[in-house]
């Protein structure tokens, strides 16, 4: 129960939030109510009700339900109501607390390292002059942004370990691993492996720069698992941050204060998290001082 208990305020307001309307919507369209033939609730005002939502939005949520009225159900397991809810809550914990606890630790490490902060922001300029808006295109090509945000990642990975199910005996290296074993990959200290990363805890995006990527061994970098079951949502975050690292960087600065933690202090769970949140001086790139 530590892992549910750390979760931030605002996840737990928008995990409420989501089941609400995943309340609303079962009942109202395709939930348990309507099978027993019980009305569901009013149409909201103005919003109209769930009905024209089924006509005209095409998302995972209506392709999960559609799945279930699909005409091969027979030849395959349909996700049950529960199994739809679950879904939904774990698309509020994947899609936010992650993103969020990511941009927590890249804006440190550029707060206590103002030369890589500098020289991120004079890309950010040079290919985004007077402020323009950013363009997916312009995001990709960014390649000092992707070295820090990769360098972030290997520092700081989302989860500290990955855990998988054995579903067959099977021997690797000459260990057996029965059926049924939990076999956990600890990310956290791959990541920190001086075998593989020298001075592992200095923060250094030329790590990843292209040359020094085509020569490393895959697998020392995993932020979001490998292969068929990597993070189903890898692209999408990558893009949410660089976006936001971006935008609030093409106008502001950070800098440590005296509040701010010298050697941040993380709670060693499935979701790598801080003891105590990390407090930095934000700056306007016209020189006005606020904190943050």
């Amino acid at each position: 129960m530590d892992l549910i208990s750390s979760f931030s305020t605002e996840t737990w307001v928008l995990l409420a939030t989501i089941l609400m309307l995943l309340y609303i919507y079962g009942t109202y369209s395709h939930g348990l109510f309507k099978k027993l033939g019980i009305p569901g609730p009013t149409p909201l005002p103005y919003f109209g009700n769930i009905l024209s939502y089924q006509k005209h939005r095409v998302d995972l949520l209506q392709l999960m339900i559609n799945s279930q009225n699909s005409k091969d159900v027979d030849t395959r397991k349909a996700l049950s109501d529960p199994e739809m809810v679950a879904q939904g809550i774990i698309f509020i914990f994947g899609g936010y607390e992650p993103t969020a606890e990511a941009l927590s630790f890249l804006f440190y490490e550029l707060a206590t390292h103002p030369d890589i902060q500098q020289k991120l922001q004079e890309e950010i300029d040079a290919a985004l002059p007077s402020k323009a808006p950013p363009t997916y295109e312009s995001l990709e090509q960014m390649e000092y942004l992707d070295m820090v945000l990769n360098e972030s990642l290997r520092l700081f990975p989302l989860t500290a370990r990955l855990e998988r199910v054995c579903k067959k005996d099977v021997e690797v290296h000459g260990v057996l691993i029965p059926k049924g074993t939990v076999v956990m990959v600890p990310l956290f200290t791959i990541h920190r492996d001086p075998e593989h990363w020298p001075e592992p805890e200095e923060f250094r995006p030329e790590r990843f720069s292209k040359e020094n990527k085509e020569s490393r061994n895959p697998y020392t970098y995993m932020p979001f698992g490998s292969g068929p079951r990597n993070c189903i949502g890898m692209r999408l975050g990558i893009m949410n941050v660089k976006l936001a690292v971006v935008k609030v960087l093409q106008n502001f600065s950070f800098k440590p204060c005296k509040e701010t933690q010298m050697h941040l202090k993380l709670r060693r769970q499935v979701l790598l998290q801080l003891e105590e949140p990390i407090i930095l001086m934000v700056e306007p790139r016209d020189g006005t001082l606020t904190g943050a």
